[in-house]
């Protein structure tokens, strides 16, 4: 069983508890490490085998598999887990998504200034940048709004949640999500060197082109900018073009599989 990093409340954080890995590629160069948007899980990624990378998804407490565990309390709390859980044996990449984003930055925060192993690239995707998002009230919602709200956005199939019964299990952790990423504040402190690319749908309510260019203050690295046709969810149907980004940014970085 594998341990990565240091004792937090007393224990240590698990690696296969965290990440889920359906390809693993012992030799490859790179890692990169996923982080889905709220309410989502490690199987948003089963399709990025492809990469020219090891391919590692988080899997958030409170769901799928780990349905039994607490949800996270914070932003920082959860990426003070994934760092923690991530190993550190080879060059890593973060991609987030949404929620992912800003877990992946203060994530990136983490390994590089706790750990001393930085990762070499950040890809952030439908989300501001970490001081750009104000405060919201998603969380609060009673459940039928909440489940409106879902389904404006383009996550999750809104007949998944028509059922009571499936309510109960899927809208918590929901819930939990949109509460710590909506209630997330951001410090100053010491910010990532590595360099930062941020991605997002032309039609994106959560976010615009200009709020996405927030992102370039938040490395001491370089930056760069793509914006793909579709919303929140354009990664779903831009899969491809997203993923072309994605190895792009390896490649560049000559990180290709060995």
């Amino acid at each position: 069983m594998t341990l990565s990093g240091e004792a937090s409340g007393g224990c240590f954080v698990k690696s296969e508890t965290w990440l889920r890995c359906r390809a693993p590629r012992p030799r490859a160069a790179v890692r990169i490490v996923c982080l889905p948007h709220a309410g989502g899980s490690a199987s948003f990624f089963h399709g990025w085998g492809a990469l020219p990378a090891e391919v590692h998804a988080v899997q958030y407490p409170g769901r799928a598999d780990r349905i039994g565990d607490p949800c996270a309390a914070s932003v920082p709390e959860l990426a003070r887990a994934v760092a923690e859980a991530v190993p550190k044996d080879k060059p890593l990449v973060l991609f987030g998504h949404s929620l992912g984003a800003i877990t992946a930055f203060e994530a990136a925060r983490v390994l590089e200034h706790r750990y001393g192993t930085p990762p070499v690239h950040l890809i952030v995707s439908g989300r501001q940048a970490p001081d750009g998002r104000e405060n919201g009230r998603v969380h609060q919602l009673p459940d039928a709004e909440l489940v409106g709200e879902i389904v404006r956005l383009g996550g999750t199939d809104g007949a998944l949640l028509a059922e009571p019964e499936a309510r109960s299990v899927f809208l918590p952790p929901i819930r939990a999500d949109f509460r710590i990423a909506e209630t997330y504040a951001y410090r100053s402190g010491p910010l990532p060197s590595c360099p930062i690319t941020a991605v997002l749908g032309s039609a994106d309510s959560e976010v615009t082109p200009e709020q996405a260019g927030d992102w370039a203050r938040f490395t001491s690295g370089p930056f760069a900018r793509h914006v793909l046709p579709g919303g929140h969810f354009y990664l779903v149907s831009e899969v491809d073009a997203l993923l072309s980004i994605v190895a792009a940014t390896l490649e560049m970085r000559d990180l290709e599989n060995v």
